[in-house]
C-alpha cells in the first residue's frame, strides 16, 4: 500500500486509529504509537466546549511533544461553533490535522438531530464542513470528514455527504459501513465503501468497521479499494495491533502474538502511562478498569481475579493481581481476536419530530440544535 496523504500530511502506514471517549487518551495513543505507524487520533470533543475553552476540552488536546501529528477530532451541529472551534485549534497551534464527527448513533445526540443522523439536512452539513475547512485553510490545517452510511437503509446520505465534503475541500473522508440505526451490531457494509470509494475520487476515501486483524484490513483494501483504514474496537486491549498492521500493509505476514506475561507488562505501562496522563493515580486506574477485559480477553484468569481487576484502584493493588496471573500462558489464538465489547443491537434511530420530513433544515429545528451538542463517543 501506497502512504496515505491528508492534504501536507503523509501517513507512511495507511492507517488511523479511530477516536473513542474514554480510551484513545494520549497514555492509549503512546502505546499505539510505539507499536507502529498510522495516524493517531485524540478523544472527540464537542466544539461547544473547546470554545467555552473548558478544562476538560484542553486536557483532550494535551499532545506529548513527540506526538506528530496532533489530530483532534470535533463534534458539532452549529456551522459557526464550528468554526470559531477549528479556528481556536490552529490559531494557537493546537492541532496539525481537524476530523469531523457526522458517525455517532447514541440516541441523546441523534434526537436531537446531531451525530449519523445530521447529514439529512445537507444544507447544514455543507455549511459545518464549509466552516471548518474555511477555518483551517489560512493555517494550511487538513480537514477530514468521519461519517456512517446515514439514518437506516431507507435514508442513506453517505454518497451525497461525500461528495459534498469533497467540494467543500476536505482532504478526506471515512465511512463507518453501518447506519446510525445499525449502531455498532451485525457486519459492517463494505460494499458502500466500495460505492463511496467509487464516487468521491478526488481525496483518499477511508473505510471503518469491522477490523479486528491486520488480515481484515487487507481484505477490506481489497474488497474496497479504499485507501486507507479506520480502527476502532478492535484495538482495545490489543494497542500491538497496529505492529500486525504495519507489517501487513509493508507486504510481511509477521504479527504479534503475546503471551500472557507480554500482556501483563502492557497493562502496567499503560497503567503508568495513565497515572502521568491524569496526574491522579486514583482516576488513572479507575479509568484502566474498562480495558482489563479487552486485554485477558481468550486468557484463563478466572471469574474472581477478573472481578478484582476490574475493580483495580492503585498501582500496588495491579501489582499483587498481576501476579497471580499463570504468565507462562502462551497465546491463546482466535479466543483472543474478534469483536471487543458489547456490539448491541439494531436500534430504531430516535429522531426530532419530523426529521425526515424535509432535506433542508427549519427555523425551529436550527434553534433546537444546539442541545445535540453532547460530549459523548461516536462513530
Amino acid at each position: 500500500m501506497p502512504p496515505l496523504r491528508i492534504g501536507p500530511i503523509t501517513v507512511d502506514t495507511p492507517v488511523v486509529l479511530a477516536p473513542m471517549a474514554g480510551v484513545t487518551n494520549a497514555a492509549f495513543r503512546r502505546l499505539c504509537r510505539e507499536s507502529g505507524a498510522g495516524l493517531y487520533v485524540a478523544e472527540m470533543l464537542t466544539s461547544r466546549a473547546l470554545v467555552e475553552r473548558s478544562p476538560e476540552s484542553f486536557r483532550i488536546i494535551s499532545f506529548e511533544p513527540d506526538e506528530v501529528p496532533r489530530s483532534v477530532q470535533v463534534y458539532g451541529v452549529d456551522p459557526a461553533t464550528v468554526g470559531a472551534a477549528v479556528r481556536l485549534l490552529v490559531e494557537e497551534d493546537r492541532a496539525d490535522h481537524v476530523d469531523l464527527n457526522f458517525g455517532c448513533p447514541v440516541p441523546k445526540v441523534t434526537r436531537r438531530g446531531g451525530g449519523a443522523v445530521l447529514p439529512w439536512k445537507r444544507d447544514l452539513f455543507a455549511s459545518i464542513v464549509r466552516a471548518a475547512v474555511d477555518a483551517a485553510r489560512p493555517a494550511g490545517v487538513p480537514v477530514t470528514v468521519k461519517m456512517r452510511k446515514g439514518i437506516d437503509e431507507d435514508h442513506l446520505t453517505y454518497v451525497e455527504a461525500g461528495l459534498t465534503a469533497q467540494d467543500a475541500g476536505v482532504a478526506a473522508v471515512a465511512l463507518h459501513g453501518r447506519t446510525a440505526a445499525d449502531y455498532y451490531s451485525g457486519t459492517a457494509d463494505w460494499d458502500a465503501i466500495a460505492t463511496l470509494k467509487a464516487a468521491v475520487t478526488d481525496i483518499p476515501v477511508l473505510g471503518n468497521g469491522d477490523i479486528w486483524s491486520a488480515e481484515d484490513a487487507l481484505a477490506m483494501v481489497a474488497h474496497t479499494g479504499c485507501d486507507g483504514v479506520v480502527v476502532g474496537r478492535g484495538c482495545q486491549g490489543r494497542p500491538w495491533l497496529f505492529a500486525d498492521l504495519a507489517a501487513a500493509f509493508a507486504g510481511s505476514d509477521e504479527r504479534i502474538r503475546p503471551g500472557l506475561r507480554e500482556v501483563a507488562g502492557v497493562v502496567r505501562r499503560h497503567a503508568e502511562l495513565m497515572v502521568d496522563h491524569f496526574g491522579d493515580e486514583d482516576k488513572a486506574l479507575r479509568e484502566m478498569r474498562k480495558h482489563m477485559a479487552w486485554y485477558f480477553k481468550g486468557y484463563v484468569v478466572g471469574g474472581e481475579l477478573r472481578a478484582q481487576l476490574g475493580l483495580v484502584s492503585s498501582l500496588a493493588q495491579l501489582d499483587d493481581l498481576l501476579g497471580q496471573l499463570d504468565l507462562d500462558q502462551p497465546y491463546p489464538g482466535e479466543a483472543s481476536e474478534g469483536p471487543r465489547g458489547r456490539a448491541g443491537s439494531p436500534k430504531r434511530p430516535i429522531l426530532p419530530y419530523g426529521w425526515l420530513d424535509s432535506r433542508e433544515l427549519s427555523e425551529d429545528f436550527r434553534r433546537d440544535l444546539h442541545e445535540a451538542e453532547l460530549s459523548v463517543s461516536g462513530g
